[in-house]
């Protein structure tokens, strides 16, 4: 067998070992971006919404506005509308 066809044997032996490794390489890809996938799902799914909690200042002010509510402190939009000319 002449220089050529060793040097044929190696690059195809090579070439093989690029393909199989660039195989390996996207499988573990694959893996990945799927497990990235699974990480996102589950902060989507355990995400709060931040709009949803009240710091101390808006549940007082909460609080305050419920009682004026209950006491009757309180002015209908009907009432405010009809006050403003609206």
């Amino acid at each position: 067998m002449g220089d050529g066809a060793h040097f044929r044997k190696f690059y195809i032996g090579m070439n093989y070992l690029l393909f199989m490794a660039e195989t390996v390489n996207m499988e573990k890809m694959y893996r990945e971006l799927l497990a990235i996938r699974d990480e996102v799902q589950f902060i989507k799914t355990h995400m709060f919404d931040p709009d949803t909690i009240m710091t101390t200042e808006e549940e007082e002010r909460y609080e305050r506005a419920m009682h004026e509510l209950q006491e009757g402190k309180t002015t209908s939009l009907e009432d405010l509308e009809k006050e403003l000319g609206m």
